[in-house]
């Protein structure tokens, strides 16, 4: 595992300014982020080449459970698709910075409950999405995710979330910036890793009390089982997002 070439570039909450024609839009919303520390060492094999693992202090990395709805998937700047683009999500994501230094998430897995867009991000994007039957309920004050994996596996693999949304977070910590202020993924696609960017609004966090977490996504995505309660549990009620062009590490920013 070696340093990036540059410094990483700093950690913001805000998206970058440069502008950027929109391949997709979308709106994340309802979002769970429950975040464990794990060892870089145990992170560094599951990254596409080029990328290292991005830790908080220096010796820290983190794994995430992200759960939210993904809300009318748009293509082109065309309009979002009401049903086919309308779904449950449940990721799981490590942290990762390239050899310009620049920071970005790397999905070890992408549950979503309708096949159709799980068939054409594998095949266009590469992205490690699969099928599952999955739903998000409201009740009284509390937030409930589930997830049962149907295709392509392991089949079964699980994951359930309750959480009680608790007050707006009117200062994050420099930690919930490191978790949430990231533009863009780093993706093996055709045999090279790429750089996908994207803008949103500044995230709204507020506290959340975790009623409940029972999964086992995190240990099927290749990494050691948590040990405990995760670090961080925040909620968001969610942004609007544009995702720009793919950039490879070492390509032009």
């Amino acid at each position: 595992m070696s340093l990036p070439d540059r410094n990483p570039e700093p950690v913001s909450p805000h998206p970058p300014a440069a502008p950027m024609p929109p391949l997709l839009t979308q709106s994340w919303l309802d979002l769970a982020f429950l975040h464990w520390a794990v060892d870089p060492a145990d992170v560094a094999p599951l990254l596409p080449p080029g990328t290292v693992p991005d830790t908080f202090d220096g010796a820290t990395t983190y794994v995430g459970l992200v759960a939210f709805r993904m809300y009318r998937v748009g293509v082109l700047g065309l309009p979002g698709i009401p049903y086919l683009g309308t779904f449950p999500e449940t990721n799981v994501r490590l942290y990762s910075v390239d050899g310009r230094g620049r920071r970005a998430v790397v999905f070890r897995s992408l549950d979503a409950s309708r096949l159709v867009p799980v068939l054409v991000a594998r095949a266009a994007v590469r992205l490690p999405y699969v099928w599952s039957r999955m739903g998000i309920e409201r009740s009284g004050d509390t937030v409930t995710y589930t997830s049962r994996r149907r295709w392509p596996g392991p089949r079964g693999a699980r994951s359930r979330i309750v959480l009680r949304p608790g007050g707006a977070i009117a200062e994050p910590t420099a930690l919930e910036h490191f978790l949430t202020g990231r533009w863009a993924l780093h993706t093996s696609l055709f045999g090279r890793t790429a750089y996908l960017p994207n803008v949103h609004p500044r995230w709204p966090l507020h506290r959340a009390e975790l009623l409940e977490c029972d999964e086992d996504l995190v240990a099927a995505g290749g990494l050691p089982a948590p040990a405990g309660e995760p670090m961080s549990v925040l909620y968001s009620p969610g942004v609007p997002v544009r995702f720009g062009p793919q950039r490879r590490p070492g390509s032009g920013a």
